[in-house]
């Protein structure tokens, strides 16, 4: 239907979805040390606001060839600041799977050193932060006050406080 650099409108008979374009994946990271998890926050065109998340980022985009852990560890320095000593696979995920087919790999950091202040590359525009894991529920509900919006990946860590 429409295909742009990184996306593309598909359809198939009456359904309509979105996939990534020329075989694009991503990684997200899980990076918890400490009690402590990083997470990033930056401006996200769709929704029109700033939005918390996991950090995440393109497989292969700066190095072809690049596999989902050595994305992942780049890109976990790079926008976070921290660097992970090991990264391993918790497996394929798939976001939205009614209208997107994009999946990502589900990345594990551990062994984390601090090494820069992050914020990812020019003009990313990214705020990690180091949230304690006992004070979680109070930091996403504070940065939602401030108008933050956040990303659905964040209910793995919410999910014991979700269930009661």
């Amino acid at each position: 239907m429409w295909e742009g650099r990184f996306i593309v409108a598909k359809k198939q008979g009456r359904w309509e979805y979105v996939a990534r374009a020329r075989g694009i994946r991503a990684a997200v990271i899980l990076a918890v040390q400490d009690g402590h998890v990083l997470l990033v926050e930056q401006y996200r065109v769709p929704l029109g606001c700033r939005c918390l998340e996991l950090p995440a980022g393109l497989i292969g985009d700066e190095t072809e060839g690049e596999d989902a852990l050595e994305s992942a560890a780049r890109e976990l320095e790079e926008e976070t600041g921290w660097r992970p000593a090991q990264v391993e696979s918790l497996g394929e995920f798939y976001s939205s799977p009614g209208m997107v087919s994009e999946s990502f790999t589900l990345v594990r950091a551990s062994g984390l050193t601090r090494v820069s202040d992050g914020g990812g590359v020019e003009g990313e525009g990214i705020t990690p932060h180091r949230v304690p894991l006992s004070g979680l529920t109070d930091f996403i509900a504070e940065r939602r006050a401030a108008g933050v919006a956040m990303d659905v990946k964040l209910m793995m860590l919410l999910g014991p406080h979700l269930l009661g």
